[in-house]
């Protein structure tokens, strides 16, 4: 086992030289009254910046992260960060919850202690929360490829050969879903189940040869397309040319700031106020995760890996069972009868609200939703042994 124990530890002279950064920026101009409709909105960036610079305290927060139990895995020479909390109940089932774009780990941060703590019959989870390559504390990738499903090789290692987990749940939303689907593509003997936030868009990929589509999926279809033409300029450009906008937002802290929490302001159901569902500090760990690791460039490679190496897409039904919990508020929420399509579905659940970062908005919600469909694997003898592995 190559696993060692982690402490996350940021150098003075790295935060000395945001703190600096922050104090030069130079603000462009704005449309008054403008808002959010041209992007970032300068008021608001502002007020988050100021705080970043004088009252935001990475020390503090760097000592909260760091009551979980964080390790790094050398997997083939990768090195892979990841947090691992045991579950505290009578029966513990693993569980590898996956981030996406543009969050982190702290992604799970609330969610963490839900699952850990015991639940209906003494159930609980062990909790494994990876830093996807090039994200955070986990190496950037050194050579071109690596695309959700060379993510999932990496994970799938880690569950089973260094932490010895013969199957596992997987959960994911982002690029969270397209990992697990991935995982379930490709090492059905190790899932118990899948468990996400959305439809992976790289499932839908041959959108145009589905038969028979309902209204609904129609209308979903055309809302996707609607929505990518408004909104989806950021994946184009991550997904094109990556190292030509990383010098941008590199080396500026407000540039940062301004191209992630754009996407916290637009993804997030919170009815015009963000800080009505996360505090300026939770925002503001994310982003100097970020900026710390000098991460950002490496976190948009993924989006070119998978325009330009896409993975392996399923030809039929994935048949892992697999529950969504759905945000009403997040990008292009889908159909029941599309995700069944792709997946074997045992669980449907519509949450009250939320939007797309359902782990930080509703952990409580989220959390039980992955209890119940805990439960349902149970009553069907999934979470008792791992699935017959393939001759």
């Amino acid at each position: 086992m190559s696993i060692q124990p982690y402490t996350i530890a940021i150098s003075p002279f790295v935060l000395e030289d945001l703190r600096e950064r922050l104090g030069r920026a130079r603000w462009p101009d704005e449309i008054a009254g403008s808002g959010w409709a041209y992007g970032a909105n300068k008021d608001y960036l502002q007020h988050l910046c100021t705080h970043w610079g004088h009252g935001f305290d990475w020390k503090e927060q760097e000592e909260q992260l760091n009551t979980f139990h964080h390790f790094r895995a050398d997997i083939d020479g990768f090195g892979l960060h990841f947090i691992h909390e045991k579950g505290k109940g009578s029966h513990s089932i693993p569980i590898l919850l996956i981030h996406g774009y543009p969050d982190s780990f702290v992604r799970f941060i609330k969610l963490i202690p839900l699952l850990t703590q015991p639940g209906p019959n003494g159930l609980s989870f062990d909790v494994i929360v990876p830093s996807i390559p090039g994200y955070g504390f986990s190496d950037k990738p050194v050579g071109p490829g690596m695309n959700a499903s060379r993510v999932a090789d990496l994970f799938a290692r880690l569950m089973k050969e260094e932490l010895g987990y013969p199957a596992f749940i997987a959960h994911g939303g982002d690029w969270g879903s397209s990992i697990s689907a991935q995982l379930a593509l490709k090492f059905p003997h190790l899932l118990l189940g899948l468990h996400l936030t959305d439809v992976p868009a790289r499932n839908l990929v041959n959108w145009k040869e589905l038969q028979h589509l309902t209204g609904v999926e129609k209308d979903y279809l055309e809302n996707g397309r609607q929505w990518y033409n408004a909104e989806g300029a950021y994946g184009m450009l991550q997904g094109t040319k990556p190292q030509t906008l990383a010098y941008a937002v590199n080396d500026s802290p407000v540039g940062l700031a301004a191209w992630i929490i754009e996407k916290f302001y637009a993804w997030t159901d919170h009815k015009g106020d963000l800080e009505s569902v996360y505090t300026m500090d939770e925002l503001l760990t994310n982003l100097t995760i970020y900026w710390v690791t000098q991460t950002v460039g490496s976190a948009f490679r993924i989006y070119y890996e998978s325009m330009h190496h896409p993975p392996k897409m399923a030809s039929g039904k994935i048949g892992t069972p697999a529950g969504f919990c759905i945000g009403p508020k997040d990008l292009v929420p889908p159909p029941r009868e599309l995700a069944e399509r792709i997946f074997n579905v045992q669980n449907w659940t519509i949450l009250q609200g939320g939007g797309h970062f359902i782990a930080m908005e509703k952990p409580q919600q989220l959390a039980e939703d992955i209890f119940s469909f805990a439960e349902t694997l149970m009553q069907k003898g999934r979470s008792t042994k791992a699935p017959r592995e393939p001759a």
